[in-house]
């Protein structure tokens, strides 16, 4: 794809593949295609938000950076939400750095744009509400992830979830994502691939995971995963 969808049918976004027929071609001429490859920045901590993006695939990370430069990841967004939550609350300053992990393509509108579409209680903004809740689900149970449990199950719920967004068994990775993903050096990142490969869950080589045995992944995850998941299918009928 590299122009925008014309129908919602078409569109791979969920958010706006819901909205009624007549809403989204009153959004047509404000959208506007974009490729984002990989570590393509959206937006900066205490920087301006000058567009809102909906992923159509790959993955947008959500990053916190600490001042000595360590990053952990906070949230993550695919196809069935939008990037930039900050501008549904009124804010155009970013308070975290979003970046995208995993290549992909997505449709963008103007900051000014999506302030005046979600101003009163339009489609787009009942939507992106509810995708709001669904989001603040995933954050503050990675809090408790992040706290209780083991960097296996992390690794484990983070390839389910993106395996949830890309439909399809591989995808690709570099170690300093998933370092960042985890809140742990490298080394640790190539040990705990290297563990789940040798149990024949995934495959690991030249910066790519494939999922090989995904009730087994469902197995080694704590209860996170599943949580989420319930949350997202209740909210928006879709994993996230």
């Amino acid at each position: 794809m590299t122009s925008v969808p014309q129908s919602r049918q078409e569109c791979r976004n969920l958010l706006l593949g819901m909205l009624p027929d007549d809403e989204y071609q009153r959004l047509l001429p404000d959208l506007e295609y974009i490729a984002t490859p990989l570590h393509f920045k959206l937006f900066e901590r205490d920087g301006p938000i000058r567009h809102a993006y909906f992923p159509l695939s790959g993955e947008h990370s959500i990053l916190a950076i600490m001042e000595n430069g360590a990053t952990i990841e906070v949230g993550t967004v695919g196809y069935e939400g939008f990037s930039t939550i900050d501008l549904l609350t009124g804010n155009e300053i970013g308070i975290t750095t979003t970046v995208c992990q995993i290549p992909g393509e997505a449709l963008r509108m103007t900051s000014d744009r999506f302030f005046a579409l979600t101003a009163g209680d339009t489609p787009l903004r009942k939507l992106c509400l509810q995708y709001l809740q669904a989001y603040l689900a995933q954050v503050s149970q990675s809090v408790a992830c992040n706290a209780l449990h083991s960097v296996e199950q992390r690794f484990a719920r983070w390839i389910l979830m993106s395996h949830d967004r890309m439909h399809h068994a591989s995808f690709q990775l570099t170690h300093e994502y998933l370092a960042s993903m985890l809140g742990v050096h490298r080394p640790s990142v190539t040990l705990v691939a290297g563990k789940m490969q040798e149990q024949g869950l995934i495959e690991y080589k030249r910066g790519f995971i494939t999922v090989l045995d995904r009730p087994g992944l469902e197995n080694a995850c704590c209860e996170c995963y599943g949580i989420v998941r319930r949350q997202f299918l209740r909210l928006l009928g879709q994993p996230g």
